[in-house]
């Protein structure tokens, strides 16, 4: 059953409500990180490309970097490139390395660049290596056998983590007036092609922009109490007490330490928000609520 259409005093009071919201984030940089089920859902996905068209047209400047993990998964089971995991992470060798830029600097950043221009807006695809805007180390992790003591460097491959960020191409396409899509690929000091996580290459980025908001667009409704209620605002002070006492959890964990480290570096806000709600982005940014939480100094 459809739902009856708001009324126009709705209507109108709805944009009203937007007013200071808009006024807040004007000319602003917004960093959106795209991915999960918003991506892979198809009318999630032009609902996403509207909502940039709209921020866009509104006075904002959202830079969309975007991930890819099950649209990699799927092309190399359809290659038969094995995947070899350390640590709960892929190593990446030369040959997957092909297939990971191939998928992610090509047919979903394409994709991506295509709904946004669909839905009416402008959008110019790259990835970290155009412009050297990601230069890449390769990321190793020290693993301490605890029966022995013992140490060892675990090389994943052609991972790599950002080392520098070159941001004079995204002042180049936000200044033409078109949404930069970005591949999280970056490049090493010797031309070395790296796979850099998602959230990792957008964090980069917001903070090289001094964006105004990171966004976090995931498969679940944010950071959870112990009885499964949103923690709307998360102050950063809040957090290692919140994983000492399992409040905050599994991949959770990695996520909110990297929002707060963003944090610390200079972005007023990084906000973990649910990418299966229908224009999440514009909820969290437009509305006095939001719907997801938000990490920041102050909580406030």
């Amino acid at each position: 059953m459809t739902e009856p259409a708001p009324s126009l005093d709705e209507t109108a009071r709805i944009l009203s409500e937007a007013l200071p919201f808009l006024q807040r984030y004007d000319d602003e940089i917004i960093v959106v990180k795209y991915g999960g089920h918003a991506m892979i859902d198809p009318d999630l996905a032009r609902k996403f490309a509207r909502d940039m068209v709209m921020l866009k047209l509104c006075g904002l400047n959202p830079v969309v970097v975007h991930g890819g993990g099950p649209q990699i998964n799927r092309m190399l089971d359809k290659l038969a490139v094995k995947a070899n995991f350390r640590e709960g992470l892929r190593v990446t060798d030369k040959e997957t390395m092909e297939v990971v830029e191939m998928v992610l600097a090509g047919t979903i950043n394409k994709s991506i660049v295509a709904s946004i221009q669909q839905a009416g807006g402008r959008a110019v695809g790259i990835s970290g290596k155009d412009g050297n805007l990601l230069i890449a180390e390769r990321f190793t992790k020290q693993k301490t056998d605890p029966a022995t003591g013992k140490s060892e460097i675990i090389d994943f491959g052609f991972v790599g983590e950002p080392a520098k960020v070159n941001i004079e191409i995204l002042d180049t396409i936000i200044h033409s007036d078109a949404i930069p899509v970005i591949a999280p690929i970056g490049v090493g000091a010797d031309g070395e092609t790296y796979n850099i996580n998602a959230d990792t290459a957008a964090g980069a980025i917001a903070t090289a922009m001094r964006a105004k908001r990171l966004l976090l667009l995931t498969d679940v409704a944010g950071v959870l109490d112990k009885n499964k209620e949103l923690i709307s605002e998360l102050r950063i002070a809040d957090v290692p007490g919140l994983i000492a006492n399992g409040t905050i959890t599994g991949g959770m964990i990695p996520k909110v330490e990297s929002a707060a480290g963003v944090v610390e570096s200079g972005v007023d806000g990084v906000i973990v928000l649910d990418g299966r709600v229908p224009h999440s982005v514009l909820l969290e940014l437009l509305t006095p609520h939001g719907v997801g939480t938000r990490v920041s100094r102050t909580g406030e």
